[in-house]
């Protein structure tokens, strides 16, 4: 079975964290000029978390399997990890806490109770989707939002693979892609620290590391991020720049999905866009449905 090799997960991501913070931020005295090593040592980052060096190479060398929470704490706070950082080190302990666990397949259906709530957001784009970015399910507008990447007829929609796979497409339609690219790669490595065994996650990362340099540039940051809300800025091929209020939630009853919600203020451009939106996926789908006239 396809896996992600967890201690080696663990060893880069606490060794790349490390890395990053220098003496100065962390508090500690710096003795000379010359350090071999970029930001702490392990016997600094051992320091500030409370633990024998020995210990703590032994985390870094990707064993977490014994590490209380307490421990855990103390390395995040060393190492300043944020919140999505902290949930990642969290995961990766879980999981090298039950490798031989049941595995949560994530869903890769929409049950139709989800669907109809889709279909009731009748003034925004909403859409369904899980860790690996598939798109599951939209309402007419999300289709329209995202009709340039859904112009790929593989089924199911992946914005990952579109980010990555088609850069000259998404760096028209995304007006921040290189944030867009940082992000997507960030909570594809969130998502494999929470799913590890899930073999169409491994492949779908296997993929874009084999096609896209900057996939695999994004991949090694070791970045993580959360599905939370933000703004994103598009710009649609009929109606122009949007720039939309996006709200990212979790479906209790259906673990590993997530429901996505665009919305604009009243009165601004983007409203009206969207407005624009509506008319034209009507028109759309009223040409696709018109009997073609006989020549």
């Amino acid at each position: 079975m396809a896996t992600i090799n967890l201690r080696s997960e663990i060893k880069e991501f606490l060794s790349s964290r490390r890395a990053r913070i220098t003496p100065e931020q962390a508090g500690l005295p710096v003795y000379g000029g010359n350090r071999r090593v970029k930001g702490l040592r392990r016997e600094e980052a051992a320091l500030l978390a409370g633990v024998s060096v020995d210990y703590y190479v032994r985390m870094e060398r990707g064993s977490l399997a014994g590490t209380s929470d307490g421990v855990l704490d103390a390395v995040a706070a060393a190492l300043h990890l944020d919140e999505a950082e902290r949930d990642h080190l969290f995961q990766l302990a879980r999981q090298s806490r039950t490798p031989t666990g049941p595995r949560r397949r994530p869903a890769v259906t929409v049950r139709p109770a989800l669907q109809q709530v889709l279909a009731a957001i009748t003034d925004a784009p909403a859409w369904i989707c899980n860790g690996r970015y598939d798109v599951l399910a939209t309402n007419h507008l999300a289709r329209a939002l995202y009709s340039p990447m859904l112009t790929d007829p593989r089924r199911p929609a992946n914005t990952a693979r579109f980010v990555y796979l088609e850069p000259e497409a998404a760096g028209t339609f995304f007006v921040d892609y290189d944030r867009v690219a940082s992000d997507v790669a960030a909570k594809l490595r969130m998502e494999a620290g929470r799913n590890p065994h899930d073999e169409e996650l491994i492949a779908l990362v296997g993929e874009l590391s084999t096609r896209s340099d900057l996939f695999r540039q994004r991949w090694a940051s070791q970045d993580v991020r959360l599905h939370r809300s933000g703004r994103k800025r598009v710009h649609h091929p009929a109606v122009g720049r949007l720039d939309l209020d996006v709200e990212s939630m979790d479906l209790p009853a259906d673990p590993g999905l997530l429901l996505n919600v665009y919305t604009a203020p009243t009165g601004t451009t983007s409203a009206d866009g969207l407005a624009l939106l509506a008319s034209w996926a009507a028109s759309q789908e009223k040409a696709a449905t018109e009997p073609q006239a006989l020549s």
